[in-house]
């Protein structure tokens, strides 16, 4: 089985078991000075294919208006920052522009299935080998 692949599976396990609802229901006993509980994911996305960078600034506005939005209308942040991995194949680090994403879940159960479509279409699109992606409990106000 391919690394790249096998990340992929484990990441979508993890991110199902997250938020099945028992994990919501975690999240909700969460007690909160401010705000109410709920989760948030952060997406993990870098840009470059191969050696250079590959997903220009105007390909990732189309991303998030086409692949994102639509899915989580309700709002985001998407963050610039800069991101490094192992490239197990070339035994090497490799550092890049990325982009975080970060989402308060409205809490359904389709939102595990979005994320995913998500990080999908990005890795197909754009050629990457994985998408981050971490769904963690947090006390939100707006």
């Amino acid at each position: 089985m391919q690394p790249g692949r096998r990340k992929l599976q484990l990441t979508a396990f993890a991110l199902c078991f997250a938020l099945a609802p028992t994990g919501n229901a975690r999240a909700q006993s969460m007690e909160c000075r401010v705000g109410k509980p709920q989760q948030v994911a952060e997406l993990m996305f870098g840009r470059k294919i191969g050696d250079r960078i590959g997903v220009s600034e105007a390909q990732w506005a189309r991303f998030v208006d086409r692949e994102i939005t639509p899915r989580f209308p309700d709002g985001l942040t998407v963050v610039d920052t800069r991101g490094q991995w192992r490239d197990s194949g070339r035994n090497k680090i490799v550092r890049e522009p990325s982009k975080l994403v970060q989402i308060v879940l409205p809490g359904k159960a389709e939102d595990a299935d979005k994320l995913n479509e998500i990080a999908a279409a990005y890795k197909s699109r754009f050629r990457q080998q994985s998408v981050g992606v971490i769904v963690r409990g947090a006390c939100v106000s707006f």
